[in-house]
């Protein structure tokens, strides 16, 4: 499987002159990709974006994404939109994705098409396939 052939991760250069944010980001990406199950211990790293930081639907959007749609979980964008407060505005949801700031952390990969498809990514759709293809596999390992 493709998704279980990336054996490692690890940060070669510079971590002892790392900031504690920067630390804490990276720690949580090591987990994300290499020790799923550790990521409910660690805190989600501070996040100082103006995006992120004014009052807006996408600001909604993005933090009821990262707070309420989990590893390995999927929603359309219309689910998002109902969830965020204001079922009508899936198109809107496309575009706050569009302009997610913070890709896997806010985990935009995990919203998808009603129809089931993966839909569009930033990163491209074989990442979004790949990460969501992770995180299924992921989960179902957990699970045993």
């Amino acid at each position: 499987n493709r998704a279980e052939s990336w054996a490692t991760c690890e940060v070669c250069e510079g971590a002892e002159e790392m900031t504690e944010p920067l630390k804490q980001c990276t720690a949580w990406l090591h987990a994300y990709f290499c020790e799923p199950a550790r990521m409910k211990s660690l805190p989600v790293p501070a996040f100082h974006h103006p995006l992120l930081q004014r009052d807006s639907f996408t600001r909604q959007v993005l933090w009821t994404l990262l707070r309420d749609v989990k590893f390995g979980e999927a929603v359309s964008y219309k689910q998002l939109a109902d969830l965020a407060g204001n079922g009508r505005a899936a198109r809107a949801v496309g575009g706050a994705m569009r302009t997610n700031p913070i890709p896997i952390i806010i985990p935009c990969h995990r919203v998808i098409r009603s129809s089931g498809q993966s839909g569009n990514y930033g990163g491209g759709n074989l990442m979004k396939e790949w990460l969501l293809s992770h995180e299924k596999l992921q989960k179902e390992k957990l699970a045993y």
